[in-house]
């Protein structure tokens, strides 16, 4: 549920269709958590490996999608929507697409493809469970350059960003007690 309310009125209606009726974003609800409850039975049937792996595999996807934008949100009031949402969907593609060749897309054995990446851990010996360090890196690099070629975001955004920074009324820190 916290998939689909996630993705029906962040994602949907919060970026790609804003002026969604509410009975547009009860759909997208509905379609998304039956998409995400078609994904985690598959994945619990045809188990991508043992359990560390797959939380290897989460924290990668995590850290190659979502850290980024969130570092760059916080800490860079000029970061607008266009530069992490493409960020991030770079990010995840590239650990995805790595990921995948190793094994198997959406882990289903013989659709490997690692002859087309070079081999097994070819991209400097890093193993698909720390590909999201790459893709996070991937994630930063668009993300930035993206930002620099779109509109910076409205002035209220930046000063909602600046005060996650420093919350309004905070006192600088001096050093003395």
């Amino acid at each position: 549920m916290a998939i689909s309310a996630a993705i029906s009125h962040d994602l949907v209606k919060g970026v790609f269709a804003p002026n969604i009726s509410e009975k547009g974003e009860l759909l997208a609800g509905k379609i998304s958590m039956a998409v995400a409850i078609a994904i985690s039975g598959y994945l619990g049937i045809n188990r991508p490996g043992f359990a560390a792996g797959t939380v290897a595999l989460a924290f990668g996807i995590a850290a190659s999608s979502l850290f980024p934008a969130i570092m760059m949100g916080i800490f860079s009031k000029k970061m607008n929507k266009e530069g992490a949402t493409a960020g991030m969907l770079a990010g995840l593609a590239v650990t995805l697409f790595h990921v995948f060749a190793d094994k198997g897309i959406f882990f289903i054995k013989g659709t490997e493809y690692l002859d087309l990446i070079g081999g097994k851990n070819s991209f400097f010996g890093i193993i698909p469970e720390a590909f999201g360090a790459v893709g996070a890196l991937v994630n930063f690099v668009v993300a930035f350059l993206v930002d620099k070629v779109t509109k910076e975001p409205p002035e209220h955004i930046q000063n909602l960003v600046e005060g996650v920074r420093v919350p309004p009324g905070a006192k600088a820190v001096d050093g003395a007690h």
